[in-house]
């Protein structure tokens, strides 16, 4: 069981303004997708070993910024269904959602850098594995707060659990080292 803890949650106004809700997850991920370089994202999914059903790389915007908006609109749906509670079970369970959602994006915004950025699949599958059980577990609260917010993050868990195997599997492939991958295969 969490707990709210102020410093480690985005502050009330986000979750209480739709327009903020929505923006803030889906600007955070478009920065930390053009800081990591898309160029070079694009050229290390090419060249890595990669498991059965991966899609093309051009899915991946499209999806993210959907579900970044998606858990936006499921936080802000949360947070003004839980706050205006009189049931103080349900105001508490709120606030600690309100910390679980902004700890699942610190790992979410976390796992591009590592995969693509440091080149470290076995990091970033940790990583997503923690994040998909993080919201996972969010999800589980925002039901009891608010059901439609917790509906919202089902396409987001169903695409960290495919994610998931993404990750997993492109570390197997390519024994968990996926280095000037790119390079290699230049020169092959």
């Amino acid at each position: 069981m969490t707990t709210y803890i102020p410093s480690l949650t985005l502050p009330e106004a986000v979750f209480a303004n739709p327009a903020a809700s929505i923006l803030v997850p889906v600007g955070l991920g478009l920065g930390v997708g053009y800081s990591v370089s898309p160029k070079l994202a694009k050229k290390t999914y090419r060249a890595v070993k990669q498991p059965p059903y991966k899609p093309p790389p051009q899915v991946f915007g499209p999806a993210w910024t959907t579900l970044y908006a998606l858990m936006g609109y499921a936080a802000h749906r949360s947070w003004t269904t839980g706050t205006a509670s009189l049931n103080p079970a349900t105001v508490q369970l709120t606030k600690q959602g309100a910390t679980l959602f902004t700890i699942q994006l610190g790992l979410n915004l976390v796992w591009m850098p590592l995969f693509f950025g440091l080149q470290r699949p076995m990091e970033a599958t940790a990583d997503i594995v923690l994040l998909t059980g993080v919201t996972s577990y969010l999800t589980y609260v925002w039901s009891q707060v608010d059901s439609v917010a917790a509906w919202c993050m089902v396409p987001y868990l169903g695409w960290l659990s495919f994610a998931t195997y993404l990750s997993a599997g492109v570390g197997y492939l390519n024994d968990w080292n996926i280095a000037d991958k790119d390079r290699q295969t230049k020169s092959s």
